[in-house]
């Protein structure tokens, strides 16, 4: 028996030795800045004043930060990853009657996890692809004038749903990431999202 263990222990270690030597550092925690192209859209049918309004969409700019945690088998790269994250993107539309309603995208907060495989000679260049949950919050003011008067309502409401993505991320030297990543977010209810971001960060 002792003989028998011995030898698959001498087994594990010549299969794990050279499954090692390929780890190619895209393995630990990583904290990093997000910045990009946010597009935000709603495909109601029509506005709230009857109006066919299909498919408005809303630009801006979105930020935040994103954190997440990566474990490198030797080339194949599984990662966990958060964010919390804003936006400027905003859209109005009102009447004759001089009612607007204005609708601005808040704070989304994301948790999901990543597939990757490393690219090139040095294998310093990771593609991925990503998924996961995403629970985003949209600010409406309704502003309705009627002759001297002016009433302002103002409310928000979080939608929950999923997010789908892929993207390119480089570590230099000194443990310095930069990504681009494209991502779609759906909502329900014919909300949706496009994002085309990038990052720099670090990893520790």
């Amino acid at each position: 028996m002792k003989k028998i263990l011995i030898g698959a222990l001498l087994a594990t270690a010549t299969v794990a030795t050279p499954a090692m030597a390929q780890n190619t550092g895209f393995t630990g925690a990583h904290i990093e800045a997000l910045g990009g192209w946010d597009q935000s859209r709603v495909d109601a049918g029509e506005d709230p004043f009857g109006n066919d309004y299909r498919d408005p969409k809303a630009n801006g700019f979105a930020y935040g930060l994103g954190a997440g945690y990566d474990f490198d088998t030797g080339g194949l790269v599984v990662g966990i990853e958060g964010e919390i994250m804003d936006s400027t993107a905003k859209k109005c539309v009102g009447s004759a009657s001089l009612t607007e309603v204005c609708a601005k995208a808040g704070r989304d907060l994301y948790v999901g996890g990543r597939l990757g495989t490393t690219v090139g000679a040095s294998k310093n260049t990771l593609l991925y692809a990503k998924g996961g949950y995403t629970d985003a919050r949209s600010k409406v003011t309704i502003t309705e004038t009627d002759g001297d008067t002016t009433t302002i309502d103002r409310f928000s409401d979080n939608d929950g749903g999923w997010r789908v993505g892929a993207g390119v991320e480089t570590k230099t030297s000194n443990n310095l990431l930069l990504k681009g990543e494209y991502r779609y977010s759906d909502y329900g209810d014919g909300v949706s999202r496009h994002q085309v971001l990038g990052g720099v960060g670090i990893r520790f």
